[in-house]
């Protein structure tokens, strides 16, 4: 890419794997000719790391500007100054979880104000996060809170195939309850939007799960289907989205996978997540849709069995990073016409 976006990437955790998998992936050259990446955390955390990486050399920073152009320099913008007896592999703390909100808080400052191009960041621990009193279910909800941005989704997508949520974090048993028409209207209105802003897809192709067994029989096996989803397609088409649906869920993914739609909106986590780690479970990423920033996460979690150890794969926070990449790109190509 002749542009090169300048992306935060949030440590995480720093007593899981986060702050590993930042030094691993940053450790490799090729990272360097997509992007341009300045680690957001804690010195600390990173530098223990960083130590560990023969040709590597940890850098403070003050800002963005001039950061992430030596492929073997990790360059840190603190966000925050932990006792480094605090940091303790697998061993999760008070203070470790107001870090790793504290660095995502900076570079959400950051990306709106048009020093970062996109944000990608490293698993935090949802229980830790509140605990450090900050009452959000993830991520998700509080990048939502931080960026004011009042519809959001979450994606999930790899090479060969994309899905994107509905529902996401909830009791299997509530999912029918909490589905409504507005909510699979707005999934395939952010899911189009963002496929094609953020993704270069001039006329995206959405398939629609169904929840129920067979796209419920006729209503054999449910009618969520009939009198949810089947209203909400068309109400998509109507805005000219090019949305299919419901197709049984049984099918729609292999058909996804082999190139008959761009993306699969699913009715609940599972649903969409099974598949796509399948598929991609070393390499799968996390996008928030909807947010006035580009954001990219790994999709997996803190691991914090294995934190330590040097186990980490960095695979999908690679991925991200490409990803987030990509994303800015577009939306920086997108912006003159949508100005227009």
């Amino acid at each position: 890419m002749s542009y090169l976006p300048r992306i935060g990437i949030t440590m995480g955790d720093p007593a899981g794997i986060g702050p590993e998998i930042v030094v691993k992936a940053l450790s490799d050259p090729a990272l360097y000719a997509v992007a341009r990446p300045v680690v957001i955390g804690d010195p600390a955390a990173i530098g223990a790391f960083v130590e560990e990486h023969s040709g590597l050399k940890m850098r403070e920073v003050s800002g963005t500007s001039g950061a992430g152009e030596q492929a073997s320099v990790v360059d840190v913008l603190p966000a925050s100054r932990l006792d480094p007896g605090l940091i303790r592999p697998g061993v999760p703390s008070l203070e470790g979880g107001e870090a790793m909100v504290a660095a995502i808080t900076l570079a959400v400052k950051l990306a709106l104000r048009g020093e970062l191009d996109a944000m990608v960041t490293a698993p935090i621990s949802k229980a830790l996060m509140q605990r450090a009193g900050h009452p959000f279910e993830g991520h998700t909800q509080l990048l939502a809170h931080l960026t004011g941005a009042r519809e959001v989704v979450m994606m999930l997508a790899g090479e060969r195939l994309r899905v994107v949520l509905v529902t996401i974090h909830c009791p299997l048993r509530d999912v029918p309850g909490l589905l409504t028409e507005e909510a699979v209207l707005r999934t395939l209105v952010l899911a189009d939007r963002g496929l094609r802003s953020d993704f270069g897809i001039e006329a995206p192709r959405l398939a629609v799960a169904a929840l129920n067994p067979h796209a419920g029989e006729e209503g054999l096996f449910g009618d969520e289907e009939e009198k949810i989803i089947a209203p909400a397609i068309r109400r998509a088409r109507d805005r000219g989205i090019d949305a299919a649906g419901p197709l049984p869920a049984d099918t729609v993914f292999f058909k996804t996978a082999s190139g008959a739609f761009d993306a699969v909106v699913c009715m609940y986590h599972d649903q969409g997540l099974i598949p796509l780690k399948l598929l991609h479970f070393a390499d799968g990423v996390n996008v928030t849709l909807g947010l006035p920033i580009v954001r990219t996460s790994v999709d997996h979690g803190t691991a914090y069995d294995i934190a330590g150890t040097g186990r980490a794969d960095p695979s999908s926070l690679e991925a991200a990073v490409h990803t987030a990449a990509l994303m800015a790109v577009h939306r920086r190509a997108a912006e003159p016409a949508q100005a227009s």
